[in-house]
């Protein structure tokens, strides 16, 4: 399938008739890319609605219908400059293979301001694009369905916000897993069991007599009241699932905002105030503790030299005084000696020698000390002792003054922090309304979680009582049924559908093997470190995706980057569409959202080229900037390009043909 033309007249932003040719091929040569380039709000998201409003009408998932009415959604479709008697037009040309041919069909809807009956005018012109063939318009559900059927159409046509999405969610939404299951032909054996389950119904009928007739009506019709219920209640847990994420979202931006604003702050705020308190208390402490140091001997830390220069002086004069007492002494000696000599007979002339080298020796040895100073300190050993006592109580004093000064200081720094941040908690009126915020939203998100888990309850609830009721349907027609021809057709479904059943599984099995290698290697192949991950395991009832490295060691989620997590989605849908076999055109909305410069050029220089046979890129001029479009023109990958100009001051964008932002 490939799409020819987009035609857009008074549609969305799009004044006018506009033509925007997306053939792929230029003189047969294909080039994969059709680039469209706008700014955000420019028209690229309208555009992308516009296909899917073409190909499905009513049932067109939109992004920008919301819960409008189809009636209220084609009128904010109309554009507000457009002329009232002029229609607003929707056309979408395409190509595809029917009875081994390609043929030609284009898609027309019309309508305008109210349309009557609230719907769109449907034409389905053929190749000659002049008359219209009827038997499509009549059955175009159908028709479609069977070339991109609805539930798969979000796979192919895409945003970059989807891809988020679904990389951020440990498994897929239900709605993707139904497509999913789709896109795998996973629904084919579901939908043949309940097919046979309607024939062996309808055998019952013709078996049982009117009272029998009655009664399986009766449990027919309970039934399918609880299967209706059933999907009703299938459908509100899911809407209740939806609803509880959103709520959870709002009370992470309540609590957010409390704490940005200073509410835990404030709520700290006793606590913050007593450590001030305490930390005020200690530095008081400190700084007596410093005063009664400062009392004893630390202001001698002001004279350190004076300090040194007295105890220098009395070591000094305390070896002055020595000497004077060995030279007294000596000098005594020295007398007692001479008075011994002169009784020994030695001459007087010997005494009078040995004593002049006595005295000469005595004057010799002190004479230094007689030429020092005078002694003015005259401070006795006592007193030079008590000197050093207090060098070294002041050395202690000294360095408990520093410590206690360095906590002083880290007490004040601490001080002023606390009050900083007294200083930024909010103040008590704007406190009780964060508060009351973050309690609201918690009260909404128990209040939501209660329902979502009373629903999912009422289900399983539902599903046994289904299960007993078709028990109950089995059992009566076994009991009350005998013809052996028509019960051979149950028995025979009975086991058909056991097989079906076993079919399913081993057929689930077998497309989620192709489909987990697939993954694996689109992963690689975009990926830029290739030792990250050695398998990937996809559940099969949540279509989960689990990842294990080359040791056979799971690989959390949380441990990919934001950009890893987004290429593995996307490599989730490429390896989807490859073991589909379905050739279909991929439709992109800003494909480049939140990726790295690295994973931005993996994926424009590996997956947009082999995303498909066509591949229309709505990007914005910082997605696809100018080295990535040089690079995919330098490829030779882009067959049209094409710019969404958009006028503010109109509010009206026109498509430029063979332009785009660079």
């Amino acid at each position: 399938m490939i799409f020819l033309e987009l035609v857009l007249q008074n549609f969305g932003p799009y004044a006018g008739r506009q033509v925007i040719n997306l053939d792929p091929r230029i003189e047969d040569n294909p080039h994969p890319i059709i680039l469209l380039g706008g700014m955000n709000g420019g028209g690229k998201t309208t555009l992308m609605d516009s296909i899917r409003l073409a190909l499905y009408g009513q049932r067109a998932q939109c992004s920008t219908r919301g819960n409008l009415s189809y009636n209220d959604f084609l009128n904010q479709c109309v554009n507000s400059k457009a002329n009232p008697a002029e229609k607003t037009r929707v056309e979408l040309l395409f190509e595809h293979i029917e009875d081994d041919k390609p043929v030609k069909y284009r898609i027309v809807r019309t309508w305008e301001k109210n349309p009557k009956d609230g719907k769109d005018s449907l034409g389905i012109l053929g190749d000659d694009d002049t008359w219209p063939v009827e038997s499509l318009m009549n059955t175009w559900d159908d028709y479609i369905e069977n070339l991109l059927p609805l539930g798969i159409s979000n796979l192919f046509l895409f945003d970059g916000e989807q891809v988020r999405n679904l990389a951020e969610q440990e498994s897929p939404p239900q709605i993707v897993i139904e497509a999913i299951r789709g896109l795998l032909g996973l629904q084919l054996p579901d939908k043949l069991a309940l097919d046979l389950e309607v024939l062996v119904n309808r055998k019952r009928k013709e078996l049982a007599d009117t009272q029998d007739l009655n009664t399986l009506q009766e449990i027919e019709t309970r039934l399918l009241k609880q299967q209706a219920d059933y999907q009703f209640t299938e459908q509100e847990l899911a809407s209740l699932k939806n609803q509880v994420e959103e709520l959870e979202n709002i009370q992470q931006e309540a609590w957010n905002k409390f704490v940005s604003e200073g509410g835990k702050i404030a709520s700290d705020r006793s606590l913050l105030e007593q450590q001030q308190k305490e930390k005020h208390q200690a530095a008081e402490t400190i700084r007596e503790s410093m005063c009664q140091l400062a009392a004893e001997v630390l202001p001698l830390a002001l004279i350190p030299h004076l300090l040194s220069q007295v105890q220098a002086q009395g070591a000094k004069e305390f070896r002055h005084q020595q000497v004077q007492l060995a030279r007294d002494v000596l000098i005594e000696r020295d007398k007692r000696l001479l008075q011994w000599l002169k009784e020994l007979t030695i001459t007087s002339e010997q005494v009078e020698k040995i004593q002049s080298f006595l005295t000469e020796d005595a004057d010799n040895l002190y004479a230094v000390p007689s030429q020092a100073e005078a002694p003015w300190l005259l401070a006795d050993e006592e007193s030079l002792s008590q000197l050093d006592n207090i060098r070294y109580h002041l050395q202690n004093a000294k360095v408990s003054a520093k410590q206690q000064l360095a906590n002083l200081k880290n007490l004040e720094e601490e001080l002023i922090v606390l009050a900083r941040q007294v200083q930024t908690a909010a103040e008590p009126e704007a406190y009780q309304k964060l508060r009351a915020a973050v309690d609201e939203a918690q009260n909404q998100v128990v209040q939501a979680k209660a329902n979502y888990e009373t629903t999912r309850r009422t289900l399983a609830e539902l599903a046994e009582t289904i299960e007993k009721t078709k028990t109950e349907l089995r059992e009566y027609t076994d009991k009350n049924i005998d013809k052996k021809n028509r019960e051979h057709i149950i028995t025979s479904a009975t086991k058909v559908q056991e097989t079906l059943k076993v079919f399913r599984e081993k057929l689930t099995l077998r497309k989620l093997n192709k489909l987990e290698e697939e993954v694996k290697n689109c992963f690689l192949y975009l990926l830029h470190k290739s030792d990250l991950v050695f398998r990937i395991a996809i559940d099969t009832n949540t279509f989960a995706l689990s990842l294990f490295d080359f040791e056979g060691k799971p690989v959390p989620k949380h441990r990919l980057s934001a950009g890893e997590k987004q290429l593995l989605a996307i490599a989730f849908l490429w390896g989807l569409a490859k073991v589909s076999g379905l050739r279909l055109p991929v439709a992109i909305d800003t494909p480049l959202a939140r990726l790295d410069s690295s994973h931005r050029q993996n994926l424009v220089e590996k997956y947009f080229p082999a995303a498909s046979h066509q591949v229309i890129l709505l990007s914005t001029d910082t997605e696809i900037g100018k080295k990535e479009v040089e690079m995919l023109r330098s490829n030779e990958a882009i067959a049209r390009e094409y710019l969404l100009q958009y006028n503010s001051a109109t509010r009206q964008t026109t498509v430029l043909e063979n332009k785009y932002f660079y």
